[in-house]
């Protein structure tokens, strides 16, 4: 199970997120009333999707012993009356043949953060006693 803990305090819209041993902080731009001194929940959560596509990318590529050299992976995030579109561009960096890039396409489909915002998520809420 991942946790994490998020507060806001008095300053206008900066979040500390605790996990782990790890900290950091998402905030609004200033044209939204932020500081601008983190990224923004979407950018927050396409990081999630870049990151784990490019960890799960380095990953199989050194279980197979692939020349995989670097991995840039570029996202956007379009809110549409329908739903949700993300795009993901994947660049791949190395002497690779095209039936690995291929595979490659394939294992980035498979990353976990993907299969997660690709399925149905639950998501209860509740008030938590001070």
């Amino acid at each position: 199970m991942t946790q994490i803990t998020s507060q806001i305090g008095t300053v206008p819209y900066l979040v500390t997120h605790r996990g782990g041993n790890n900290v950091w902080h998402a905030d609004e731009p200033q044209a939204e009333g932020g500081g601008d001194t983190g990224p923004a929940p979407f950018e927050l959560l396409l990081s999630a999707l870049g990151s784990c596509t490019a960890i799960t990318l380095r990953m199989y590529a050194q279980r197979k012993g692939w020349p995989l050299e670097d991995v840039d992976v570029k996202l956007s995030l379009e809110k549409t009356t329908t739903g949700t579109a993300i795009d993901r561009q994947i660049v791949l960096h190395g002497a690779l043949s095209a039936e690995q890039r291929e595979r490659l396409l394939q294992i980035a489909n498979a990353c976990p953060v993907h299969k997660t915002l690709t399925q149905p998520i639950a998501i209860t809420s509740g008030l938590a006693a001070l």
